[in-house]
């Protein structure tokens, strides 16, 4: 047949496809031994007829017929919808940014922060799908596809703060933005922040010249948000259907696993449930528990908001504490309240303190009272109240703070009564309190938080306080009220008090995280303006470092947490100090004689709180002194190292660590050197003591046993020899427990467990083989410290002192030093193997040095 003009019909076209097969199968025969050379090639089968039918296909396609070219056509087509209806199905082109026909479960919308430039030839926004979508002021039938590419306004809000598709871990989320390029247009008006799904009310938001701050209350799961800008100088600004949009989607999944701060509002055992107020607000919201609850409840998101903004802006991750949540009436808008929507919301527990109402304002436990006999009673009043209702269980940590509700302003006295600003604790609880004289001043829903932060009516002081002589209005007492308590639960999470930030008295700027704009202030006697991101009040970050390693900021994304928090600091070799810690070190503070606070520190890392967690490393007294002001190089250095366990420890005074005090010489000529001590070795009758193991000195001499001496405190430690000798570190008290050592495996020691905090509680003692006995004397009594020699050192010995008990205790380390034989060179003509096939010639032993 002649194909020249292409295949006439299908008898045609199969005959011409069987040709083809039959052309391959010929070839795969003439070809086999070259085959069995190379790797083997498929032959045409059943399952290759494809691949041959389209090869004929496109080999006589040039002069097919028109079914062909149809079937062609129909091809390219097949890259495009056809179905041009509305509602769900939306048609999609080849050069759409998603890709193929089938739109993705979450399309990647674009925010209108991420644009670079603004005009005529600004990027498209794609958005979700949403019936609000509008374009123009168009809308129904007639409106553009949601998903269609459309120009974006110039006057479009962008998000600065925070970019599309974004997993964050709290309930309410601050942003930062601009309308257009506030360098070249400033323009005020309102932004409008709605969810699509209308899962919580559109938010309304000042905008300043071209600047805006918003809250957004996020749910688990996506969050599909849309921004509207407003402005009575654009066109269209009363339009249903607002042009001026975009678009973003954040991500929320709430941290369960992670120990809650929880809150409390204490109130005396006969209190009425009430708090100060001004009569026009208690005529308007009232002054009960309910109010109370809702307005403590919105404090809490905001501390909550601004902390995980400023983790965020330290390049730390949006870290935040989270609450316990309860399923109640939603409280943090109006709509909630109004039609009774139940939600998830930060749960508030009530408690009834022991003491009455005058016990609590007694002024002999007023915190401002400076004649006050017992000043700190109130903290322990809470500290037993809130143990008696949480119950915690021992190694079970609870973070609370607290809201003292009956403080009261006493005007004849001058002063706040059962109102404590404190925050600390130890044990299972860590505790924060606080009184409720600004409580009026907080706002209860999102809605409230604009206008209670420009509430610039003057404080009356015939019904409330003006704390501090910072509250001389409504905005400024807020501040001082929910500032003031955030610096408590600093406090509560173990930060100090700071050069600047929260940890100083930078809360007094708390509003400027929340609004665009400050009112009057009665405390700097100025008119306000403008506030910026870089006007707002910070963490310092110190503190932000120290959030970064406790339990409660943790991320899902974290690697798991090491039990062990401890920390161990050891002199060595050339002025060294060699720092280990199981969990990693994080960083370490330096201060100076006379510095309270610390103004210098080293991070670890990759510079921002993250990187390849360093288990080990080395500081020289030289590389410290350097990082210090030339006028400060030649004081005296004192160390805060801490672990990313959330670990502390302490070292008073480098110079004396690295100093000859800290190093010995053996009576074998090694070197050795004493560790830093756990135990604070101030007991009465307290003496120093050292014990060097005598199979460190001989080293044919085994140590077989360890006997610990030990009833609720260690007692002492007994070394056992296989001669029967030993050595006492310490007292023979309460009762002996025995660990021996195998001594047939060559196991030693080679660390210890201790648990200690003014003395030692109890102790573990670890060896070579890995095995580790149980703590011998309070299992539970101080925290946990793992003593580990570094690589490349052994232990020689222990050092501490002991009073009626162990209070101090340390590892005295050298070199590790290790032995191989080295045999002499065997004649066999001599017979240099005896009849059992060992060797004649006494083995001699060469001393290494592990270097």
């Amino acid at each position: 047949m002649n194909y020249q003009g292409g295949p006439q019909s299908r008898k045609e076209l199969r005959h011409l496809i069987m040709v083809h097969i039959d052309f391959w199968k010929n070839k795969k025969k003439k070809t086999r031994k070259k085959r069995k050379e190379r790797k083997k090639k498929p032959y045409i089968s059943k399952s290759h007829w494809p691949l041959a039918i389209t090869y004929t296909l496109c080999s006589s396609y040039s002069m097919a017929p028109s079914f062909l070219k149809d079937f062609k056509r129909r091809s390219k087509s097949s890259a495009k919808t056809t179905d041009s209806s509305t509602g769900d199905k939306s048609q999609i082109s080849l050069n759409s940014s998603h890709g193929a026909t089938t739109p993705p479960v979450m399309p990647n919308s674009q925010s209108s922060s991420n644009l670079n430039s603004i005009g005529a030839g600004r990027p498209t926004v794609l958005t979700t799908a949403s019936n609000r979508q509008s374009v123009s002021g168009m809308s129904g039938v007639g409106s553009p596809s949601s998903k269609s590419a459309l120009p974006v306004s110039p006057y479009s809000p962008r998000i600065l703060s925070i970019s599309d598709n974004t997993w964050v871990y709290q309930k309410v989320l601050s942003i930062y933005g601009t309308i257009s390029d506030p360098s070249e247009v400033q323009i005020d008006g309102t932004l409008t922040v709605t969810r699509l799904d209308d899962g919580f009310p559109p938010t309304y938001w000042p905008v300043s010249e071209s600047h805006f701050k918003a809250l957004i209350y996020l749910t688990p799961g996506p969050n599909r948000l849309r921004f509207d800008f407003t402005s009575p100088k654009l066109a269209n600004s009363n339009s249903p259907n607002p042009i001026h949009s975009s678009f973003l989607t954040l991500h929320m999944l709430p941290t369960l696993t992670n120990p809650p701060l929880q809150l409390v509002i204490l109130l005396g055992k006969d209190s009425p449930g009430i708090f100060d107020a001004v009569p026009s607000r208690i005529e308007r919201e009232g002054n009960g528990l309910d109010i109370a609850i809702r307005k403590f409840r919105m404090a809490a998101y905001l501390w909550q908001a601004f902390t995980a903004e400023q983790m965020y802006r330290n390049r730390l991750g949006r870290r935040a504490f989270r609450f316990e949540e309860e399923w109640i009436t939603g409280t943090s808008n109006y709509r909630d309240r109004e039609l009774g929507t139940m939600r998830s919301e930060a749960k508030i527990h009530v408690i009834r303190s022991s003491k009455t109402v005058a016990e609590l304002r007694d002024l002999n436990v007023a915190q401002q009272n400076q004649n006050a006999t017992r000043q700190g009673d109130l903290f322990s009043f809470a500290s037993e109240d809130v143990k008696n209702y949480f119950k915690p269980q021992p190694g079970q940590k609870q973070y609370v703070t607290v809201l003292l509700l009956d403080a009261h302003w006493e005007k004849q006295h001058n002063m706040i009564t059962g109102h404590a600003a404190l925050g600390g604790g130890g044990g299972e609880l860590q505790l924060a309190i606080f009184g409720s004289q600004a409580l009026q001043s907080y706002p209860s829903t999102i809605e409230e938080v604009v206008p209670a932060f420009s509430d610039c009516t003057v404080t009356d002081t015939n019904h409330v306080a003006n704390d501090c002589n910072e509250s001389g209005s409504n905005w400024e007492a807020a501040n001082i009220g929910i500032g003031a308590h955030l610096h408590e639960v600093g406090h509560l999470f173990g930060c100090p008090h700071q050069e600047n930030g929260v940890m100083l008295r930078d809360y007094v700027r708390l509003n400027r995280s929340f609004t665009i704009r400050e009112p009057y202030s009665t405390r700097t006697k100025s008119k306000g303006g403008l506030v910026l991101p870089r006007d707002e009040c910070t963490w310092h970050r110190l503190d932000t470092l120290r959030f970064r390693s406790h339990p409660s900021f943790a991320l899902p994304t974290d690697p798991p947490r090491v039990s062990d928090e401890s920390i161990q600091v050891w002199p060595v070799d050339n002025g060294s100090v060699i720092i280990t810690a199981a969990s990693g070190v994080a960083f370490l503070e330096i201060f100076t004689d006379g510095d309270d606070l610390c103004h210098h520190w080293q991070e670890f890392g990759d510079g921002n709180g993250n990187g390849p967690i360093q288990r080990q490393i080395t500081l020289t007294e030289q590389d410290l002194r350097s990082q210090l002001p030339e006028d400060r190089r030649k004081s005296k250095l004192k160390l805060s190292v801490k672990s990313f366990g959330g670990g502390s420890h302490e070292v008073d005074d480098f110079a004396q660590l690295v100093s000859k005090s800290s190093k010995l010489k053996l009576k074998n000529g090694q070197m050795a050197f004493r560790s830093s001590k756990l135990g604070a070795s101030q007991m009465d009758g307290s003496q120093p003591q050292e014990v060097i193991f005598d199979s460190t000195i001989h080293q044919t001499k085994l140590m077989i046993q360890v006997k610990v001496w030990a009833g609720f405190a260690l007692d002492g430690i007994e070394f056992i020899y296989e001669d029967a000798t030993s050595q006492l570190f310490g007292k023979r008290g309460g009762s002996s427990s025995d660990f021996s050592l195998d001594t047939r495996r060559g196991e030693y020691i080679t660390g210890f467990y201790v648990r200690s905090g003014l003395w030692l509680d109890g102790i573990a003692i670890m060896t070579s083989l890995g095995r580790k006995s149980q703590v011998f004397g309070n299992p539970v009594g101080g925290s946990g410290h793992t003593l580990i020699p570094p690589r490349g050192y052994t232990i020689a010995g222990v050092s501490g002192s002991c009073a009626a008990w162990i209070d101090g205790f340390g590892i005295i380390l050298t070199r590790w030093f290790w032995q191989i034989p080295v045999y002499p060179m065997i004649s066999f003509s001599q017979g240099g193997f005896s009849n059992d096939g060992s060797v004649k010639h006494e083995c001699k032993w060469r001393t290494w040095e592990y270097l």
